[in-house]
């Protein structure tokens, strides 16, 4: 094969997919950076009311992931991806009218603006109790005394804002199921992991320039104006998925030497048929356009691989994602517009991002030059990647001495997720046939929803049995809410360990799948 005059547009793919999922984590980062000092104290949330969106937002982001995988294998990745981007960013600029559509509710006025919802809000919280025809839709008090406007406003508005998270999550699932599955047309098996690991950094890029962007937006233009800006971002990549993308055989900016690197794999191995949990046994490659029905992909160990180690990691890194912010208003007293909280979240994403990438690398290296499977390569690398996040032991008690140390010590736990991540993901191409690859994807991204829901619903109502206990709640000589914290930081540290213990027990040897 000629490499000399072999085009790289497979890279440009790349990049866009890098683009899409550093909206996706913009968008899905701007609550989090604005709830604790901008959207908390207009609504009067508590640690258990953010708890309660972010938790219920990975249950139904999971169970979208459930269908997303299959949808975009149904109506193919160029439609699949245009849907699922259109979907969130729509769900992004609702957010910003949960203040409006609650004065709505409340006080009739449904067409005013931001500013305007603010002042009508503020107006009828002053006045004091709510009448009684609002009973129904509120939370039951036990002492049976009417319900105040200010938690008439915090129901509410939290209702809109779990109902628009909703939208959000049902365009999110969509995303990586779909960027998966372009990977593995676009890439060979060797080369999976490093691309899943660059497009993947969009995550850390987009958590990285969040920070440094939204709540300087909040505090310039107001909190709702930060999900309209970042939200029209998404319908901006639109445009270019629909100039750029064709699959590879079709794409004109793809010659013959790059289409006959991209296909290599298929020329060179002999794949197996896989039997339900058992050995697979040897036979001919069949067509790429048969694909594994859904209900049997529930059959193969390598489909509960895939499911233990989303479940058992990706709250870990939904947790740092939506309550680092929370995390260095709590325990410094940095809010988030501050330019300490800036410059914490800054390095802490800075580090997820450079080292994640380089993580990604290290799988190629031990097939190159070690000349070990994919398989192989990649597990012996998630290993390596699963004793990062033992670091988080340390972040709390180092905390004492600098707030730098957490937000060091959580980079590097983040970027032993990310690496752990973009190897994980490619471990479905690597042992499933490309027409399932998106289904697979998604069924491991409702296990990860699930782990998520679990994490962060449980740290709400734990933070906020913490705060409320005070000294009398203690864990390793720390109480309060740092307690709490600490609890969940050990919970994290081993996650990674635990979930590759069993991956490794179901999967021992490297076992492809196609179908009959």
């Amino acid at each position: 094969m000629s490499t000399k005059t072999m085009s790289k547009f497979r890279w440009v793919i790349c990049g866009l997919l890098f683009l899409a999922t550093t909206v996706n984590y913009m968008d899905r980062q701007v609550l989090s950076l604005t709830w604790k000092d901008f959207i908390a104290p207009e609504f009067d949330w508590t640690d258990n009311d953010y708890g309660t969106i972010t938790g219920l937002f990975s249950i139904f982001y999971a169970i979208a992931n459930l269908f997303a995988g299959k949808f975009v294998d149904w109506v193919g990745t160029k439609r699949g991806y245009l849907i699922a981007i259109g979907v969130w960013s729509a769900g992004a600029v609702l957010h910003a009218f949960s203040g409006v559509l609650t004065c709505g509710v409340l006080t009739g006025n449904w067409f005013v603006g931001f500013e305007t919802a603010k002042e009508l809000l503020h107006q009828y919280t002053a006045a004091g109790q709510v009448g009684p025809g609002m009973m129904s839709v509120l939370k039951v008090v036990d002492s049976g005394v009417v319900p105040t406007a200010m938690l008439a406003v915090s129901t509410i508005s939290v209702w809109f804002f779990l109902a628009f998270r909703m939208v959000l999550a049902l365009g999110e699932a969509g995303n990586f199921p779909a960027a998966i599955k372009v990977t593995a047309e676009f890439f060979p098996k060797k080369d999976r992991a490093f691309a899943t690991s660059i497009f993947n950094s969009g995550a850390s890029i987009g958590a990285l320039a969040a920070p440094a962007t939204i709540p300087l937006l909040a505090r310039a233009m107001g909190w709702e104006m930060a999900f309209v800006i970042i939200g029209v971002l998404g319908f901006v990549w639109m445009g270019l998925w629909l100039w750029l993308y064709e699959k590879p055989a079709k794409n004109k900016y793809v010659n013959a030497a790059e289409l006959e690197y991209i296909n290599q794999d298929e020329a060179a191995e002999a794949d197996t048929v896989g039997t339900p949990l058992a050995d697979a046994q040897p036979v001919a490659e069949e067509k790429e356009e048969k694909t594994i029905g859904f209900w049997r992909c529930f059959t193969f160990r390598q489909t509960w691989s895939f499911i233990t180690g989303k479940f058992l990691t990706d709250g870990v890194w939904w947790f740092f994602l939506f309550w680092a912010p929370a995390y260095f208003s709590d325990q410094y007293g940095y809010t988030s517009d501050s330019s300490m909280a800036i410059a914490l979240i800054f390095t802490l994403y800075a580090i997820v991002t450079v080292l994640s990438i380089m993580g990604g690398y290290l799988p190629t290296y031990f097939v190159d030059k070690k000349k070990m499977n994919p398989y192989i390569g990649r597990m012996r690398a998630m290993l390596i990647f699963a004793c990062f996040p033992l670091l988080g032991l340390l972040a709390q008690p180092m905390g004492a001495i600098s707030p730098w140390w957490p937000a060091i010590i959580i980079g590097l736990l983040g970027a032993g997720h990310q690496a752990w991540s973009a190897n994980l993901y490619s471990t479905v191409s690597d042992m499933f046939p490309k027409s399932t690859v998106a289904t697979i994807t998604g069924i491991g991204a409702m296990a990860g929803g699930i782990g998520s829901f679990l994490i962060n619903k449980g740290s709400g109502a734990l933070f906020t049995y913490a705060q409320d206990q005070g000294a009398a709640f203690q864990f390793m000589g720390f109480e309060g809410k740092p307690a709490g914290y600490m609890i969940i930081f050990c919970i994290c540290a081993v996650a990674y360990l635990v979930g590759w213990c069993i991956m490794k027990l179901l999967v021992p040897k490297y076992k492809p799948i196609v179908v009959k």
